[in-house]
């Protein structure tokens, strides 16, 4: 059903900082997929914040970390993953599965053990359950100076998700998910 495609296996409810080592143990996961624009960064921002690079390197030592990203600017995101210390891949066109499989590879891991982690349904969470991988809905992460921003797409995606059945609140547990192999 197409709305197992949209469901998260984890609604985080908080920014991507917030996913701890403990669940990424908890869920087996052994390598992280994550989009960059406004999941790592505002979708303005040049660069990490420190926080983020804390957390980066936290995680690292328990999972394998690529950046995928729609965005075509090699310039913002290929700075933002060099410095991360981090392979990246620019115009994904999620929720296409290409660039997914690509990153896989390259963690030489099974999709099984990864987790796509992403602020958007419509592409983010498609793309990592088209592929039957675990998939990870964060909050975005917001420049502190423009917090009154209402993300309209996002919020647009959120009601359509809603409309068609699909749960978004916030999950201190995974849902297990029909269409995983």
């Amino acid at each position: 059903m197409f709305t197992d495609l949209l469901q998260p296996s984890l609604v985080l409810g908080k920014p991507v900082i917030y996913l701890s080592a403990d669940i990424l143990k908890q869920h087996q996961l052994k390598g992280l997929i994550l989009d960059v624009d406004e999941t790592l960064v505002p979708l303005k921002s040049r660069q990490a914040s420190e926080e983020l690079m804390t957390w980066i390197d936290e995680t690292r030592q328990v999972a394998k970390i690529w950046l995928v990203s729609n965005n075509l600017s090699e310039s913002r995101i290929g700075g933002i993953a060099e410095s991360l210390n981090l392979p990246y891949i620019l115009g994904a066109r999620k929720p296409s599965r290409k660039c997914l499989r690509e990153a896989a590879t390259g963690m030489e891991l099974p999709v099984s053990a990864i987790a796509m982690v992403g602020d958007r349904v419509f592409t983010d969470v498609l793309a990592g359950n088209r592929l039957k991988m675990f998939t990870i809905l964060v909050e975005p992460m917001v420049d502190p100076a423009t917090l009154d921003r209402s993300y309209p797409i996002r919020r647009l995606e959120v009601q359509i998700s809603q409309w068609l059945g699909v749960s978004l609140k916030y999950q201190n547990t995974a849902r297990s998910q029909p269409n995983k192999s």
